[in-house]
């Protein structure tokens, strides 16, 4: 039994620039990551031992903005492996048949209201 049936005739759409974010992301993260790390690095280096506030308040500043920018990434990343996925092929479920299915030349079996009409018999 297989579980997933393609749309036949369904055309895929190209590769678009959702592929090449998915590719960059790796990279953005983890140069992101170091580019927000150096405030934190040089104000260890710069400050003087007596200045232990200046160098704490740059690491919070530090952190939260490394926080903030995986939080970015991750939604990015989430945002185009979205749009691969929509761009895939297409798929049905197995057909059933429905008991309440109207034919074309019938009449509806319901009323504007959503209530089933009375018999005309």
């Amino acid at each position: 039994m297989n579980l997933f049936n393609r749309l036949p005739g369904f055309p895929r759409t190209p590769a678009g620039k959702e592929r090449l974010v998915l590719r960059w992301l790796p990279r953005a993260l983890l140069l992101g990551t170091l580019l927000l790390a150096v405030p934190s690095l040089l104000a260890r280096l710069i400050a003087s031992p007596d200045d232990a506030r200046a160098v704490t308040s740059t690491d919070i500043y530090a952190i939260s903005l490394i926080i903030l920018h995986w939080t970015v990434v991750f939604t990015v990343g989430i945002a185009a492996f979205i749009i691969m996925m929509m761009k895939g092929p297409a798929y049905v479920a197995d057909a059933y048949p429905l008991q309440e299915a109207e034919t074309p030349d019938a009449p509806p079996k319901w009323n504007l209201r959503g209530r089933p009409r009375p018999d005309d018999n």
